[in-house]
């Protein structure tokens, strides 16, 4: 697109393990010049002249940042935030502004944005905050594998094996939920087994931690 600075990754290098600097700012200049920036250091770079072009063109499993101007034609910065916070991104966003008013950053803040910078701001500043967003998107998305991870275990197991799953977590013994379920409790031995080792839980304690990945990911 013409109003699309290119990003400034050389064709066919970029992947869904790249972290990418997102720049999603109304002002041409700004965008040059942070691309500029940007992509002095080594970070990969790809900027956009509207919010609601970025949102667009949005995909979800990319990694890295997105700095974020507050106030735009459109779409507004602080809506763009709203909308990728309800699909639970794991993009951290820096929000940047020249307009500095203090409602508007703790709103931006409290969101979930880390940080908030008011125009003009250091290029050290800017690195720095880059430099921590990356970092938060990169163990971010280590959570996200180890949950998914858990996750896509839990869904392995049949519908027999989850019900003795939920009982066994909840800390009930073989003989109690057996009685329960009005099953033996070799069944439940059996089943409780199976699914141990098809969540690759070698005791108890490990199978509680699985259980409370998969709700922390709900």
């Amino acid at each position: 697109m013409p109003n699309q600075i290119p990003n400034s990754t050389p064709s066919g290098s970029n992947n869904i393990d790249t972290q990418t600097v997102f720049v999603v700012d109304d002002e041409p200049d700004v965008r040059a010049a942070l691309r500029l920036l940007i992509k002095s250091v080594g970070y990969t770079v790809e900027c956009f002249e509207s919010a609601d072009l970025f949102f667009n063109q949005f995909e979800p499993d990319r990694k890295g940042c997105l700095i974020l101007d507050v106030r735009m034609p459109g779409m507004s910065g602080m809506d763009l935030q709203e909308k990728l916070s309800s699909m639970e991104t794991l993009l951290p966003i820096i929000m940047i502004s020249g307009h500095g008013e203090i409602p508007m950053a703790v709103k931006a803040v409290q969101n979930g944005a880390i940080d908030f910078l008011q125009k003009p701001f250091s290029d050290q500043q800017l690195l720095d905050r880059i430099s921590q967003a990356l970092e938060i998107n990169n163990k971010r998305h280590d959570v996200h594998g180890v949950k998914q991870n858990a996750q896509n275990k839990y869904d392995s197991l049949t519908p027999r094996e989850r019900e003795i799953f939920t009982e066994v977590v909840a800390g009930k013994l073989n003989k109690v939920i057996a009685y329960e379920l009005n099953i033996s409790t070799r069944t439940v031995e059996i089943h409780r087994a199976k699914a141990m080792e098809k969540m690759g839980a070698k005791n108890l304690s490990e199978l509680i931690n699985l259980a409370n990945l998969i709700k922390s990911s709900d």
